[in-house]
């Protein structure tokens, strides 16, 4: 039985997100990832690009990365804290 993942409030998730990183994904070299990063340049998690951008949805080009961008904040896990 798969334990339910609680999210940051996206108040706590900007607190700690320093960055979002594009990167290329080490074991599929084919797909991309986006890499968060807390104020101590420690790696938070990740989201796979394809996956974000269909749980995202059609967003005009101008709008994508905002868009990705707020996805990824408020989708952080809480266990991202004790990092």
């Amino acid at each position: 039985m798969s334990e339910e993942v609680k999210f940051l409030s996206l108040q706590e998730a900007k607190q700690l997100v320093a960055a979002i990183q594009e990167e290329e994904n080490i074991h599929n070299n084919d797909r991309r990832i986006l890499t968060v990063y807390n104020n101590d340049n420690r790696e938070l998690c990740w989201f796979d690009f394809e996956e974000l951008a269909e749980a995202v949805g059609e967003v005009p080009e101008d709008h994508r990365k905002e868009a990705y961008q707020d996805y990824v904040l408020k989708h952080i896990p809480a266990w991202a804290l004790d990092i």
